[in-house]
């Protein structure tokens, strides 16, 4: 099977750090590949993945521009895709195509008379309720979670042929740290992830936190303090930096709260491996919860709000706790030495693997195919 994999220009595959959706076709392509697909990736030219064929228009990720006024950025999605369309054109071989590009995906890709198309649905479904609302049924689509699809539209859910749920190449290494004290939470800093609660939780039980991830494409203490200094920078009202700025820094003391910025590679797999428990005091309905699942797979036992997806991931009492409420979300931490790290572990093998993940998708792929 021939298959062409739309990962969109805004970041490399794989990124250099934050990229959700970036990370999980960073995770799924080798594991098609070696069950003999043949992938053509349309991604940004700096992507390094190993693929048998790559088509771009960017050589870098565009992702830093959408931060200006949509009237200046409008372009550069459907630049890509008229890209992608073209080579879909120009070849007869393509068998079918795996779109991960928002909303531009679809639209495009069905008004096209070419392969079959199924696109994955990586985000809140509430967003963008006309288009969903009336989904074009020549587009097959799958979620990443079944509460993720319990709240799409009625024209998507008709589309949808199920839900695959999240995988990380974690589980093939056997990544070990010495357990610390330190709890941690892993990711975009935003209202909707909650690191504010998890920062006045552990202000309030003596326990020491890191927070890690960017905040608004800010990687460090110091860029951040560039808008953060300036009123007038185009960031300083950027919905992120306020949060950071007004809910999160009140509790940053640099001794037992700490935001450390944007952590990659060998340092952030450290990082997390070596925490005594992952946090996540998500604020909204999580379609997808990568970050739970990597926590699993380091033996890192997950302890977050009952909300989204986390309760398709977390058994609760064996592999994570899940809370209703903040107060019985601390505790919960307090009794975090309940959980067996190799428990998470096993539980991350058998059902968050990049094996697991390509034979799900191959499934579809053979499903949408044959339609």
């Amino acid at each position: 099977m021939k298959v062409l994999i739309n990962a969109g220009p805004w970041l490399t595959v794989p990124p250099p750090g934050y990229g959700g959706i970036e990370n999980v076709v960073a995770t799924l392509v080798p594991a098609l590949r070696e069950r003999g697909v043949h992938v053509v990736l349309a991604s940004v030219g700096a992507s390094t993945l190993d693929v048998d064929e790559l088509i771009s228009v960017y050589d870098k990720g565009q992702f830093t521009e959408l931060q200006k006024p949509y009237n200046q950025v409008m372009g550069i999605a459907h630049a890509h895709q008229a890209r992608l369309v073209a080579e879909l054109r120009a070849r007869d071989d393509i068998d079918l195509v795996h779109d991960h590009l928002e909303v531009v995906g679809p639209a495009i890709l069905s008004a096209l008379d070419g392969p079959p198309v199924l696109h994955t649905l990586h985000w809140d479904l509430r967003k963008h309720p006309d288009f969903y609302g009336a989904f074009p049924s020549s587009i097959a689509v799958n979620g990443v979670s079944e509460s993720q699809l319990a709240r799409a539209p009625e024209a998507l859910r008709a589309a949808s042929l199920g839900a695959i749920h999240l995988a990380t190449p974690l589980t093939d290494r056997d990544l070990r740290a010495t357990r610390g004290d330190h709890f941690v939470v892993m990711g975009r800093i935003c209202q909707l992830k909650g690191q504010h609660v998890a920062a006045r939780l552990c202000q309030k039980l003596g326990l020491p936190l890191v927070l890690a991830g960017p905040v608004s494409g800010r990687n460090t203490p110091a860029e951040l303090d560039v808008v953060a200094q300036n009123p007038y920078h185009p960031l300083y009202g950027h919905p992120d930096v306020r949060y950071h700025l007004d809910q999160v820094s009140r509790y940053l003391d640099d001794e037992l709260v700490r935001w450390v910025g944007a952590v990659a590679g060998p340092a952030r797999d450290y990082l997390y491996a070596s925490a005594r428990a992952a946090l996540f005091p998500i604020q909204w309905d999580e379609p997808g919860g990568t970050a739970v699942v990597e926590a699993l797979a380091l033996g890192v036992p997950p302890i977050g709000l009952r909300r989204g997806c986390l309760p398709e991931i977390i058994d609760h009492g064996r592999t994570g706790f899940l809370a209703d409420s903040e107060e019985e979300l601390a505790e919960w931490v307090l009794r975090v030495d309940e959980l067996d790290p190799e428990e998470c572990r096993a539980e991350a093998r058998r059902r968050f693997s990049p094996s697991v993940m390509a034979d799900r998708y191959l499934e579809l792929y053979e499903r949408v195919a044959r339609t």
